[in-house]
């Protein structure tokens, strides 16, 4: 995912307990994959004097003289306007984790990491997959538990650095919204069947809902489903096309043209189209949403 930084940075994820980037600018200038090219380990400031220092192993206990190296490494990844980098960690209960970069990367870059309220003995939450971040800061992002979950760092009490600082210390930043289809029939552990992969959050009301609206890819749903104002909007694609959908983006191609002028767009990401409905020779598709304001709109 790019960055809104001058260098046009691409942040990468998927490399292990790390996380990469590209500066893209500095690479078209020179064409120099070795210098454009960075990556951080991450490190929670766990000693909490606010910046980078020597560090213990994930596995080694906490040393009040230095910082802790995390072991997960990013699922997703999410560049946020304040110039911080957010990502999900795969696993149960799973994590969210913002990187401040800071001057170079390499040596001052801290990470934050929450996670998931699966304590909860109400609604718990756990293992989140994609996710993305809105403009206010928010990061969204689909979990196994059947939910799409904003997380709002600036809602937590304590502190976000220091010994304590390790996931569970800021369960008040969480906020789930449980999806509009129940739990798969004979399954006993809480869930979705809409078995949401990612969260895409359109910043710019490119699809009409609304600046900064999350929507969940549904796909046991065939469709996208977005919450607006709390409210579930479901986006489904009638039978028997089929959608499976992994992933979205929003474009304007003519802003004066209204709802006609813009759209999202997401693919159908299914490894074997060819076992859906339509049968053999079906491909896959690209596939455009358009929102009109009321339904008799031109």
């Amino acid at each position: 995912m790019f960055a809104e930084d001058a260098n046009r940075t691409l942040w990468t994820s998927g490399g292990g307990p790390v996380v990469g980037w590209l500066n893209t600018k500095l690479f078209d200038e020179t064409h120099d994959e070795v210098k454009s090219q960075g990556w951080t380990a991450l490190i929670l400031d766990t000693n909490g004097n606010g910046k980078r220092d020597d560090y213990v192993e994930p596995n080694q206990p906490i040393d009040p003289a230095k910082d802790k190296r995390y072991g997960g490494g990013l699922y997703a990844v999410a560049p946020a306007p304040d110039g911080s980098i957010w990502g999900t960690v795969l696993g149960m209960p799973g994590a969210i984790v913002r990187l401040s970069p800071g001057a170079h990367p390499p040596e001052t870059a801290l990470a934050e990491v929450y996670e998931p309220p699966f304590q909860d003995p109400v609604n718990p939450g756990f293992s989140p997959r994609g996710g993305d971040v809105d403009r206010n800061g928010v990061y969204w992002t689909a979990l196994a538990s059947g939910h799409l979950a904003s997380f709002d760092r600036r809602k937590c009490k304590g502190p976000l650095n220091g010994p304590k600082a390790t996931g569970q210390h800021c369960p008040e930043g969480w906020t789930l919204y449980t999806e509009p289809l129940p739990q798969l029939k004979g399954v006993a552990e809480q869930g979705s069947a809409g078995a949401s992969y990612y969260t895409w959050v359109d910043q710019f009301d490119t699809l009409g809902l609304g600046a900064n609206t999350p929507i969940n890819t549904g796909n046991g749903e065939e469709g996208l489903i977005a919450l607006k104002d709390g409210k579930w909007v479901v986006l489904r694609v009638p039978y028997p096309l089929g959608f499976y959908a992994k992933w979205m983006d929003g474009r304007v191609d003519d802003p004066r043209a209204g709802w006609k002028g813009r759209a999202v767009w997401a693919t159908v990401s299914t490894r074997a189209p060819f076992h859906m409905e339509t049968g053999k020779g079906t491909t896959s598709k690209v596939l455009k949403f358009q929102l009109r304001p009321d339904p008799l709109a031109r």
